[in-house]
């Protein structure tokens, strides 16, 4: 009778993880507070500058939260993902529009660690012995060849 009892408290627990798990996506409010946050550490904006960004950060993730439920619910399209990246794209370009030249500067590099998924929090840490870091550039990612070479 004992085992039967702590089996099942054992299982109303994982239930409770499970669940507790599930509903833990970000709402388009604290997406953008939590961008607009790690921008303002990174790159000093002032009040105008937190608002407009806060402004561009929320509509992205409220259409991307949109996209999101559109494919979980199994309805989406293959232009949903294009979209998806398009919003980003669109949005990173509206926020260095807003940035002094030298917090753009500062900006392509927070996107570039984004990309290649860093953080400043494990560029702090010590690496492995025999662990290079791989230094990229994002030039390529803010425009587009030339269109002689897109054409060969």
């Amino acid at each position: 009778m004992k085992r039967l009892v702590i089996l099942l408290v054992i299982l109303i627990g994982i239930n409770g993880l499970v669940r507790a798990q599930q509903n833990k996506m970000p709402t388009p409010t604290e997406i953008a507070q939590k961008n607009v946050d790690e921008l303002d550490k990174r790159l000093k904006l002032n009040g105008t500058q937190k608002s407009v960004i806060y402004s561009f950060t929320y509509n992205q993730a409220k259409e991307q939260a949109d996209l999101i439920k559109r494919q979980q619910a199994g309805n989406s399209k293959e232009e949903d993902v294009d979209k998806f990246y398009k919003l980003q794209n669109e949005t990173s370009k509206n926020i260095r529009n807003v940035l002094r030249p030298e917090q753009q500067l500062e900006y392509d590099k927070v996107i570039e660690e984004r990309l290649s998924g860093k953080s400043q929090k494990n560029k702090n840490k010590k690496k492995k012995k025999g662990e290079e870091e791989v230094e990229s550039d994002i030039k390529g990612l803010l425009s587009a060849p030339p269109i002689e070479k897109q054409n060969q």
